[in-house]
């Protein structure tokens, strides 16, 4: 995490000679979203997966000790286990987007409502991610079938997301 933002600030300063140059480009663009994707996983990691497998393993520890069960044990696995799965759905538009700003041609952006679509489309995707994997149901009510449920939607899933940011984002940017 701290070095992936020192390398994009590295890159920002010393190849473009600074953060506004860095996002008058096509790479600046496909680098920060990147970034910005890596950054929500990371913080699933750190503030949802790991204290929610903590409580399962304490808990695991205390039933096997004789002692009872933590009553939060299974709704802090299963919500760790969402964002788990959104991790992986959001790696694919990271990889995507991260391997794409050196080798994907793309018009640089327009200057001004075209920058700031780009930042509010970003917004929404990683909004929409995390309110399903920090409010939304663990598991899908009464048998009906939710993307993340399994591990080919949630594939599906990531790599339909990765086109639609990709189309979108080459739409703003005219190319």
């Amino acid at each position: 995490f701290i070095t992936g933002w020192l390398y994009i600030l590295h890159i920002a300063f010393a190849r473009y000679g600074g953060i506004r140059e860095f996002f008058a480009t096509s790479y600046g663009w496909k680098i920060f979203f990147g970034g910005m994707l890596g950054t929500t996983m990371w913080a699933n990691v750190w503030f949802v997966i790991w204290p929610g497998q903590q409580v399962v393993m304490a808990s695991a520890d205390q039933v096997a000790t004789g002692g009872q069960a933590i009553p939060d044990a299974a709704a802090r696995g299963a919500r760790a286990g969402l964002a788990s799965r959104t991790n992986t759905l959001l790696s694919i538009p990271m990889l995507f987007f991260m391997g794409a700003a050196a080798h994907l041609p793309m018009a640089n952006p327009a200057p001004g409502g075209v920058k700031w679509g780009a930042l509010i489309l970003l917004a929404i995707v990683i909004l929409a991610a995390e309110v399903n994997a920090l409010a939304g149901p663990a598991a899908p009510a009464s048998g009906a079938k939710k993307i993340l449920g399994t591990l080919k939607g949630t594939f599906w899933a990531g790599f339909i997301l990765t086109a639609i940011l990709y189309f979108v984002l080459a739409g703003l940017f005219g190319g």
